[in-house]
Order: structure tokens, then C-alpha cells, then sequence
């Protein structure tokens, strides 16, 4: 799962994890001040605030620490002590309680506090598809501990991610068109990309990080049995015959099984999970069937994790930090403008 960095020292970002207390599962870096995305330049990359996730078994226990060492981190929520701040972690949004804007080591960061066990969920179920979503792209893990049920979990996202994709490709594709649905799927559906992202995000992760796709995901697509995958041509084809469609469906995650069960069984009938998506392999609109269950997760999980970042970063740090995103959003639509 360990990928190369992009001109940043490891001795950078182990410096980092060490002002953090360190009961951590796992520890990674994402996004654009962590790889280089196209139309950005190297300069310009060095001033991206950088994202971090921090999965950690005991969240309580762990913001007691943090309190103690970081506590200027928090919002105004660090008067109500750690386990009201795990309660908001744990019951609100996608699971997740982010602190943003936080200078470290001449750089701005902003890093998200997550339990072992509901990354695990995540992961597997794509209950929120919120840190599973960003963990189908290329990310830098920082650290891991021997967590065996993590590490299985961490697998089974990323061959959740390119059974999703194949079911919404066309027969033939490009690696590249498998990468470009693969980093999207974690933005269908989320309202942020109609106010304050990029339009263009999407292509522009993908671009420059073909490699680093590649590493992520060759094994799986080599080792797949529903697809030929050809690397030096970078080219693959899928079997998408009802029977080949059903064995994909049926190997979904289940909040995702579950969306789309709600999507095309009327209500009162109550059929089986496995007789509707029997159904829906055998349908021609199979791939925007799918699209829309993910759509649905993700939507609702972007609504109440923005919501809840109002409250945990504060409202000076809100405003800052949206008007960041429509700059970029506005940098984004200017390049593409004639």
C-alpha cells in the first residue's frame, strides 16, 4: 500500500506523526499537497495544505493526549473535554472528526481522527465511502501497525473500487478510463463539486499519477478473473454478460447492494438481495443502476461530514477554508476557459 512521496522527505512527515500521540492503526497523507495533480506546479504543490487520516483503536483516549499536546488544534468543542469530541467523531457525519488549518512544520495541514473499527466498516461496507473513497486514490501511508483485519479491509476496498468501475465501463477501456471512474467514484454524488471544487479534479488526480495508479492496483486487475488485462498496451476488457454483471453485483459491498435494492424494488414487495440484483445484471442501464447507489452514499455522507466541519473547525476556519476551495474552483474554470 506504501507509495513513493513526492519531494517530501520521510523525515518530514515522520517529524509530523511525532507531535501526534502515537497509538495510531494506521497514519497516511492524501491529495493535492501530497501528489501532484495536472495544471499544478511544484511551487505551487508546496503550498497545497496537506491532508492526513489517523485511524486510532481507543479515539477517547487518544484526543485526551492530543488535548494535552495540541490543544490549540481544536475548535471551541475542546471546552466540552475528549469524550464528547469522540461522541461528535463517532455519531455525526462519516465517523470522523477533522482539525484544519493547523501550521506544522512550516507547512498548513488538516488532519482527520478516525476509530480502527469504523474505518474497518467503511472499508468493507462503504457505509460513508467518506475515507474509503479517498483511499481507492493514491495516498502515502506513513505508518501501520500489524492490524490483520485492517490490512484485509484495506485489499477488499480497492477490489470494491474496480468491481464498482467495471460494472460502468464499457466492454473495452483504457487503464486510464479505469483510473479516471475509479477516482471518481468517491465524488459522485457529492454536492461539494457543484460549489467549491474543481470541475476538473477528477482527470487532473489521475494524470499525473498513472504510475502510482498502476502500483496501487496491478495485482488486483492481474489476479481478477472477470477481466484480460493487457499492461503493456494498457488496455483491458471485462465480461459483461449478465452472468459475468451478476457475479460483480453480488461481490459489492452491502451498503451498496442494499442502495441499490432500495433503487429498483418497489416498496412493499421485499424480494431478496440476491433475485433484484439478478434483475439489475440482466438490465442494460446495469452501470448507471450502480452509479446511482453510490451516488446516494456518498451524497448524503458529503452533506452531514461539511455540516459537522462546521462545528469542529470553527466558523473563522470554515470561512478561510471555503473560500480556499472556491479559489481553486474559480483558478479551475479560468484554465479551461477560452
Amino acid at each position: 500500500m506504501s507509495l513513493p512521496a513526492l519531494q517530501t522527505t520521510s523525515v518530514f512527515y515522520r517529524r509530523l506523526v511525532s507531535q501526534f500521540p502515537q497509538d495510531i492503526s494506521i497514519a497516511f497523507a492524501y491529495g493535492s499537497g501530497v501528489f501532484k495533480q495536472s495544471g499544478t506546479t511544484q511551487g505551487q504543490m508546496g503550498k497545497n495544505m496537506m491532508d492526513f487520516v489517523f485511524a486510532v483503536d481507543d479515539p477517547v483516549t487518544w484526543h485526551t493526549m492530543n488535548l494535552l499536546q495540541n490543544r490549540k488544534h481544536y475548535s471551541f468543542l475542546k471546552y466540552l473535554g475528549p469524550k464528547q469530541i469522540s461522541n461528535i467523531q463517532n455519531d455525526y457525519g462519516a465517523g470522523i472528526y477533522y482539525n484544519t488549518l493547523v501550521p506544522s512544520n512550516g507547512k498548513i495541514i488538516k488532519y482527520g481522527v478516525i476509530s480502527t473499527d469504523c474505518l474497518i466498516d467503511d472499508l468493507l461496507h462503504w457505509k460513508t465511502m467518506y475515507v474509503a473513497g479517498r483511499l481507492h486514490k493514491p495516498v502515502k501511508i506513513l505508518l501501520q501497525n500489524e492490524d490483520g483485519k485492517l490490512r484485509t479491509a484495506l485489499v477488499g476496498n480497492l477490489k470494491s473500487a474496480v468491481t464498482a468501475s467495471f460494472l460502468m465501463l464499457p466492454e473495452s477501456f483504457s487503464e486510464e478510463d479505469l483510473f479516471v471512474q475509479i477516482a471518481g467514484l468517491s465524488y459522485a454524488g457529492d454536492f461539494r463539486m457543484l460549489i467549491g471544487e474543481d470541475k476538473s479534479k477528477v482527470l487532473n488526480i489521475v494524470k499525473d499519477n498513472l504510475p502510482h495508479f498502476r502500483i496501487l492496483y496491478s495485482n488486483i486487475l492481474q489476479e481478477c478473473p472477470q477481466v484480460v488485462y493487457k499492461p503493456q498496451q494498457g488496455k483491458l476488457e471485462v465480461d459483461k454478460s449478465p452472468e459475468g454483471q451478476f457475479t460483480q453485483l453480488m461481490a459489492l459491498p452491502r451498503t451498496l447492494q442494499q442502495r441499490i435494492t432500495r433503487l429498483v424494488d418497489p416498496p412493499g414487495k421485499n424480494r431478496d438481495v440476491e433475485e433484484i440484483l439478478l434483475q439489475v445484471a440482466q438490465d442494460p442501464d446495469c452501470g448507471s443502476v450502480v452509479q446511482q447507489g453510490i451516488s446516494s452514499i456518498v451524497k448524503s455522507s458529503s452533506i452531514t461530514q461539511s455540516a459537522k466541519g462546521i462545528i469542529t473547525a470553527g466558523l473563522i476556519k470554515t470561512v478561510s477554508y471555503s473560500t480556499k476551495k472556491l479559489w481553486k474552483m474559480w483558478k479551475g474554470w479560468r484554465r479551461k476557459s477560452p
